[in-house]
């Protein structure tokens, strides 16, 4: 296993940490990116000092980030999501409704929303009533319903025809002797 060191976040790294925060990776992670790329420096007393103002930037930034996540969230609550989708008789579709689909849906109805933030399990394939999670930002997520409805609507049940029933008298008999 590679060294441990502390390094002192510059910005805000998704799964890491936030800007000032000061953080224990392997050397090599900060040797090869986070310092090259000016992500993190050294986690020294003068460096922590100087990073407080923008910590305090950052902070105020990811409050008013979350604010509009929240209203977006907010505005999300209360969408329903229907599609109309191939499918046999007993309701197996001939596709699947995938995170995909949920994104065009969603865009359809005027919300802008990324597929990574779908969370399903696996995909749709058959027809029904389904609660999908969209994860917004952070601890924020909606859950949607989703109707997924067969394209025809659904199959009415076949009536198998009726036996016509004959009078003795309307029965035909052969013409030709079965004999020969």
């Amino acid at each position: 296993m590679g060294k441990s060191i502390q390094v002192l976040l510059r910005e805000d790294i998704e799964n890491l940490g936030h800007c000032g925060d000061v953080v224990k990776v392997t050397a090599g992670y900060a040797r090869n990116y986070l310092l090259p790329n000016r992500l993190a420096q050294d986690a020294t007393a003068e460096n922590i000092k100087m990073i407080a103002r923008r910590r305090e930037r950052f902070a105020a930034e990811r409050a008013e980030r979350e604010k509009e996540y929240k209203a977006f969230a907010t505005a999300l609550d209360g969408v329903t999501l229907l599609t109309v989708e191939n499918a046999d008789r007993d309701g197996r579709l001939y596709g699947s409704v995938n995170a995909a689909t949920i994104v065009k849906l969603l865009g359809e109805q005027g919300h802008t929303i990324e597929e990574r933030q779908v969370r399903m399990n696996g995909t749709v394939k058959e027809v029904g009533e389904y609660e999908i999670e969209i994860h917004i930002y952070g601890e924020i997520n909606v859950t949607l319903p989703l109707t997924v409805e067969r394209e025809g609507g659904m199959p009415e049940p076949e009536v198998a025809p009726a036996p016509v029933k004959k009078n003795r008298d309307e029965w035909e008999m052969p013409t030709e002797s079965l004999n020969g």
